[in-house]
C-alpha cells in the first residue's frame, strides 16, 4: 500500500489529504502553529497513525508523493518580517521602488490619502554602481566593479542578510548583472542572493526590481522553514524528497522553492483549481468559480473551460509581482475575521483576524473579540457543542457574549441581529471578491458553478450563490482540505521567461523565436530529468506577450505546443486578436501586432494515477439522517426557525435534503438556506441547486451582474 501525503498549512488551520492506491482519502486538520509549523505537522500526522493504527514511519515509508502548501511567504510579507535586504541597482535608479510605475495601483491612483506601501529596503541599503547596458544589449558605460565591492562593505556594516542585483536593461544583456551577483557571493558568502535576470527575465525594469527585492526579502525566511519541514519528515521516516506548493499551481523541488522564494507567496490557493477540475470533472461542468474561506482568508479562483488563468505583473499586496502566479483573488474575510464599529458606527468585519491563537471567542482559548465564526455559532449554523468531529470544543455562551459586549450593546440591537449583519457584512466582502474575478473580467457568473473549498465556506456558500446570482453549487465532501487534494493531485511546475522584443511584419525573424523557445525547454527538460522525471512524462507549453503596436501593456497568448514559424505566425496573430477582443472588447485586425516576451511552462506529470473521490454508497430515506434539530436565523428580522440537522455520515448517493436545512460533515457544515436543495451525487459531492425563490433571486442577480459587466468592459 502506497500513499500520497497533502499538507496545506493555513493561518488557523493545517489539513492533511492522504490517499493510497486504493482510492481511499483521508482528510485530517490540526491547528496550525504560525512559530512552528512542525509542531502542527506532527499533530496530523498523529491523528492519521491513530486512524490507520500504522505507526508514522511505516506511513511515511510507504509515501511516495508528500507536498507542502505553506502561508510561511505570504504571512512573512503581510506582517514585513521578511529579512533586512540591500539592493544593487544602475546608478540614478535608486527610486524605481518609489516611483513605481508613476502612480499607485489601480483603485486607488488619485486617491491623495492613500498611504504609498512600505518599501522592503531601506533607502541608504539601495546601492547605486556605475554601468549602462542599452537596450539592444549594447555595452555603453563598462561596470565598475569597486562600486559592487563598496556596496558589499556596506552591507556587511548594515547586517544585510539577504541582496538583490538588478540592473537597467540587463534582460538585452546580462553581462554586468551576472558580475555583480558573482561579486556579491565572493564577498558575502553566507548572504542570500537574488538576481533579476534569473527571477524574472524579462522586460519591466520596475517589475523586474520588485520581483528581485520581493525574492530576497523571502528567500531567508522560506530558506529556514524548508529546511525544518525537510528535516522534520527525513526524521520521521519519509524517503522520498517533500514537494512544496508554489503560487503558478505546480509543485517545486526544494531547490528550486529556496531559489524563487517569491513563487511561495500565493502557495495554498493556488491548488484549489486543479481539485475544482477533478471535482466538476464526473458531474461535466467545464465552468466555475472555486471559494475557499478558512480561518483568515477568503481565496477565489476562476476556470473557463477547464483552464484557470495564470498571469504576470500582479500587485500583490501593494507588491508588484512578475512571476506568473494562478489569478487568485485574496481578502480578509475567514471564520476569524473581527467584527468591529468604526467611527461613524457602522458594522464592520475583518481585515483583522482573531487567526490560530487566541481564535474566535467561541474556541475557548483566549479570545474575546467577535468574529464570523461566533456569529455563526449565535445563528444556529455551527454545533453549539463541538466541531472537528467532537475534537474542537465550542463554548456558545462565550460567542453570544464577545457580540454582545463589543456590537450588540454599543449599537443597542439584539445579539442575533448584530450577528446576523456580521454573516451579511461577511458575505457581502466575499461577493465583491468573486465579481472581480468573474463580472469585472468579462464572464457571467450565471455561466460558472460555485465549488467551496475551506472549512468555512459551506457556512455561506448558498447565501454568496443567491447574491451573485449562481444557480448550481459543489460541495465536495473533501471540502474542508480541498486545497490539500489538490496538491497530490498536481504536477511539478517551472516557468522559463525570456525578452523577446519583435514586431511581427513581413520582416519578422520568427526562427529565432522558434531558437529562444527551443533553448528555454532544453533548459526545463535538463531540470526536470536531474530531479528524477523521464522524458516521457515531461509536458511543454509556450505563452507569447503580445500587444498591438503602441500599447503599453500586453496579453499573455498560450499557443500550446505550438511551433513558430511562417506556417503559424497567422494562427498566433489570430489568437491575439480574439484573446485581446475577449478582454477588453474590441480587436484591431489591421494593426501591426509585437511579441514584447515569451515563455515556457515545463510540467513533470506525476507517474502514478491520479487518487479518485471515493464514490458514496446508495442512499435511502435522507429523513433517517436527521439527527437532531435547532433554532436558526434566516434574517435580519426573521424569527429563529426549527430547523432539521442532517448527519452526513447517514446520507448516501441520490438522497436529497431541501433548505432550510444543514448538514454537518466531519470537518465542515453545509448550511441550506429556504429555497436550496441539496443531493449527495456518487461521486462523493453535494450537488446544490437554487429552487422557487432563490431560483428567481439568482436569476435577478446574474441579470444585475451582466450588466455590470457590459458597463464595465467598455474600459478595457
Amino acid at each position: 500500500m502506497n500513499y500520497r501525503l497533502g499538507v496545506d498549512a493555513g493561518g488557523t488551520f493545517t489539513d492533511f489529504v492522504l490517499a493510497d492506491d486504493q482510492g481511499r482519502i483521508h482528510l485530517f486538520k490540526a491547528t496550525s502553529t504560525p512559530e512552528d509549523g512542525t509542531r502542527a505537522m506532527a499533530d496530523g500526522l498523529a491523528q492519521i497513525s491513530e486512524k490507520l493504527r500504522l505507526s508514522v514511519a511505516e506511513i511515511l515509508g510507504r509515501t511516495t508523493l508528500c507536498v507542502n502548501g505553506t502561508t510561511v511567504g505570504l504571512n512573512a510579507l503581510l506582517q514585513h518580517r521578511g529579512v533586512r535586504t540591500g539592493l544593487i541597482c544602475t546608478a540614478g535608479h535608486e527610486d524605481s521602488l518609489e516611483i513605481r510605475l508613476g502612480h499607485k495601483e489601480e483603485g486607488y491612483r488619485y486617491d491623495d490619502t492613500y498611504p504609498p506601501a512600505q518599501i522592503l529596503v531601506e533607502r541608504h541599503l539601495r546601492m547605486p554602481v556605475r554601468e549602462r547596458v542599452l537596450s539592444n544589449g549594447t555595452v555603453h558605460t563598462p561596470l565598475d566593479e569597486q562600486d559592487v565591492r563598496a556596496a558589499c562593505a556596506c552591507f556587511r556594516r548594515e547586517g544585510v542578510q539577504a541582496v538583490a542585483v538588478s540592473l537597467l536593461w540587463s534582460v538585452a544583456n546580462d553581462r554586468h548583472e551576472r558580475r555583480a551577483a558573482e561579486i556579491v557571493r565572493e564577498m558575502l558568502p553566507a548572504v542570500y542572493v537574488s538576481v533579476g535576470t534569473e527571477v524574472f527575465p524579462q522586460m519591466r525594469e520596475y517589475t523586474r526590481t520588485s520581483t528581485a527585492v520581493l525574492n530576497a526579502y523571502l528567500g531567508p525566511v522560506l530558506g529556514a522553514y524548508v529546511a525544518r519541514i525537510d528535516r522534520f519528515f527525513q526524521d520521521s521516516g519519509l524517503r522520498v524528497p517533500v514537494r512544496y506548493f508554489q503560487s503558478n499551481g505546480g509543485m517545486a523541488s526544494r531547490a528550486v522553492m529556496v531559489a524563487r522564494a517569491v513563487n511561495a507567496i500565493n502557495s495554498g490557493p493556488a491548488s484549489a483549481p486543479m481539485a475544482g477540475r477533478h471535482v466538476a470533472r464526473p458531474l461535466g461542468i467545464e465552468h466555475f468559480i472555486t471559494v475557499d474561506m478558512g480561518g483568515t482568508s477568503f481565496d477565489v479562483t476562476l476556470t473557463h473551460q477547464g483552464r484557470t488563468p495564470v498571469t504576470k505583473d500582479n500587485d500583490f499586496l501593494r507588491y508588484r509581482i512578475g512571476t506568473p502566479m494562478i489569478q487568485v483573488e485574496s481578502l480578509g474575510a475567514g471564520g476569524g475575521s473581527i467584527g468591529w464599529i468604526d467611527g461613524m458606527g457602522l458594522l464592520n468585519v475583518g481585515p483583522q483576524s482573531a487567526g490560530a491563537t487566541p481564535g474566535p471567542a467561541c474556541y475557548g482559548r483566549g479570545g474575546t473579540l467577535p468574529t464570523v465564526t461566533d456569529a455563526n455559532v449565535v445563528l444556529g449554523y455551527l454545533n453549539p457543542e463541538s466541531l472537528l468531529g467532537g475534537r474542537l470544543a465550542i463554548d456558545a455562551a462565550a460567542a453570544r457574549q464577545a457580540i454582545a459586549t463589543h456590537l450588540a450593546g454599543p449599537l443597542g440591537i439584539p445579539v442575533e441581529k448584530a450577528a446576523y449583519g456580521i454573516f451579511r457584512i461577511v458575505n457581502n466582502n466575499m461577493v465583491n471578491g468573486m465579481r472581480r474575478v468573474s463580472v469585472e473580467r468579462g464572464y457571467d457568473p450565471r455561466d460558472f458553478a460555485l465549488i467551496g473549498a475551506g472549512g468555512a465556506t459551506a457556512l455561506h456558500i448558498t447565501a454568496l450563490a443567491r447574491e451573485i446570482g449562481i444557480r448550481t453549487v459543489l460541495v465536495p465532501q473533501l471540502a474542508s482540505g480541498l486545497c490539500a487534494f489538490g496538491q497530490i493531485l498536481s504536477d511539478v511546475k517551472y516557468d522559463y521567461m525570456a525578452a523577446a522584443p519583435m514586431r511581427l511584419d513581413a520582416h519578422a525573424d520568427t526562427a529565432q523565436l522558434e531558437q529562444r523557445f527551443a533553448a528555454l525547454e532544453r533548459q526545463g527538460v535538463a531540470v526536470l530529468q536531474q530531479e528524477g522525471i523521464p522524458p516521457e512524462r515531461i509536458a511543454l507549453r509556450r505563452s507569447i506577450d503580445m500587444r498591438y503596436v503602441g500599447q503599453v501593456h500586453e496579453c499573455s497568448v498560450d499557443i500550446g505546443t505550438l511551433a513558430v514559424g511562417p506556417a503559424t505566425i497567422g494562427t498566433i496573430k489570430t489568437a491575439f486578436h480574439a484573446l485581446h477582443k475577449q478582454l477588453f472588447t474590441y480587436d484591431e485586425p489591421d494593426s501591426l501586432i509585437e511579441v514584447v516576451n515569451i515563455g515556457t511552462t515545463v510540467l513533470g506529470q506525476s507517474a502514478a494515477q491520479p487518487p479518485q473521490l471515493q464514490q458514496a454508497p446508495s442512499g435511502g430515506q435522507a429523513s433517517r439522517a436527521i439527527s437532531t434539530r435547532r433554532r436558526m436565523i434566516f434574517g435580519a428580522d426573521s424569527a429563529a426557525i426549527e430547523t432539521p440537522v442532517y448527519d452526513a455520515a447517514r446520507l448516501g448517493a441520490g438522497d436529497s435534503v431541501a433548505g432550510p436545512a444543514v448538514i454537518e460533515e466531519p470537518t465542515t457544515t453545509i448550511v441550506l438556506q429556504p429555497g436550496w436543495q441539496a443531493r449527495l451525487d456518487a461521486s462523493g459531492c453535494y450537488v446544490i441547486s437554487a429552487q422557487g425563490d432563490a431560483q428567481a433571486h439568482a436569476t435577478d442577480a446574474a441579470s444585475r451582474s451582466a450588466h455590470a459587466r457590459t458597463s464595465c468592459g467598455t474600459h478595457g
